[in-house]
């Protein structure tokens, strides 16, 4: 499959199922094809807001870690103490040789994760709160694992904040002071290469 449509082919998984079999397929191309072929940059723009806010000593989740881009970045800034969840198994084992994850689990998001409610100092999510991944529900579980005055650091497209129930699901978790925010970037190509139409932004938001 050529690279500029296998992004599209992830986007059009009908279900969970269709989804993890995808990645499956996907595994071992998957860093390859987004750094050199997209040009990706998610994961450091990400990273770099979460150090804002988070102690380099936090418990830390990685939700939807994938081959574990997002890990890497917060090693090198300092973060040792990770977690990884994800989908795929063999997107996880590729995350497993950077070496970067003190665990990682097998989990889907938008279901409920299997930690205990206020584990963890923080948690980011890249590139999973996305079309044919994980919705908006999915903020909830991410809000009960995460304890109270930590941060949630997540980056979403800004056409799905307004059209995909992000907005009304942030507000209302707002609005019921589960979580207050903290802050949002400018919008960005955070695939400047494979799709420079699509802007992004990262949001951070405190746990109450």
């Amino acid at each position: 499959m050529e690279h500029a449509n296998r992004i599209r082919w992830v986007y059009a998984s009908q279900d969970n199922t269709d989804l993890t079999e995808r990645y499956e397929d996907w595994a071992k191309e998957y860093d390859r094809d987004l750094i050199e072929q997209f040009g990706y940059v998610g994961p450091r723009v990400a990273t770099e807001q979460f150090q804002l806010y988070v102690p380099k000593n936090g418990k830390v989740l990685d939700a939807g870690a994938g081959t574990g881009m997002v890990g890497q970045e917060l090693y090198r800034l300092g973060y040792h103490d990770i977690e990884a969840i994800d989908i795929s198994r063999a997107m996880l084992d590729e995350a497993r040789r950077k070496n970067v994850y003190g665990k990682l689990h097998e989990m889907v998001m938008g279901e409920k994760l299997d930690f205990p409610t206020n584990h963890f100092d923080a948690t980011i999510c890249v590139g999973t709160l996305t079309v044919g991944h994980a919705g908006p529900e999915a903020l909830e579980e991410l809000v009960r694992v995460t304890r109270p005055g930590g941060h949630i650091v997540f980056m979403l497209r800004a056409d799905l904040y307004l059209s995909d129930g992000f907005r009304e699901k942030q507000d209302d978790l707002e609005f019921s002071e589960i979580w207050w925010p903290v802050s949002v970037t400018d919008r960005f190509q955070a695939l400047p290469i494979g799709e420079p139409d699509l802007y992004h932004q990262v949001w951070t938001y405190m746990v109450t």
